[in-house]
Formats: C-alpha cells, structure tokens, sequence
C-alpha cells in the first residue's frame, strides 16, 4: 500500500470507535435519527479513507507501471472496482 500508513490507520481506527458508539447507542435504544448522523459520519471517514488509498493507488501503482499494457489492465482494474461502488 502506498498511501500515508499512519494517516489510514488513524482514519480507520477513529472509524471502528465510531462503529463502536453506534452498537452501544443501538443496544441502548437510543432515537433513529441520532445513530443515522453517526453512520453518515462513519462512511464519510470511510470514504476519506477510500479516496487517499486510491490517490495513492494512481500515484503510485498506476503511473509507475512498466509497461503501457500494465498500465491498462490497473486503470481497467480501478475502473472495475470504481463500477461496484458507484452502483
């Protein structure tokens, strides 16, 4: 992976707490709109996190494939994966 270690793993791991507060506000009955907010909030890191690894992945990955066919099959690679997420 060549996207920032430490800024993903702080993203991820603020992500997990956040996960971690929505089970107890779930097991507590807490009101509807208030555990949405904080799931909004979580994907919203998630997806911050999602968008550096991919930064990186065309950064890196991507423009310094050895060869144009390489270079192809990673952007038909992301385009893929791009085509699953944005259904």
């Amino acid at each position: 992976m060549q996207a920032d270690k430490g800024k993903t793993l702080r993203l991820l791991k603020t992500a997990r707490g956040q996960m971690d507060g929505i089970i107890r506000m779930v097991e507590e009955d807490r009101y509807c709109i208030d555990i949405s907010q904080q799931l909004m909030a979580t994907e919203a890191i998630l997806n911050k996190v999602n968008k550096e690894i991919l930064t990186a992945h065309l950064k890196n990955c991507v423009a310094n494939a050895r060869t144009q066919e390489e270079r192809d099959d990673k952007i038909d690679e992301m385009v893929s994966m791009l085509g699953k997420i944005l259904k």
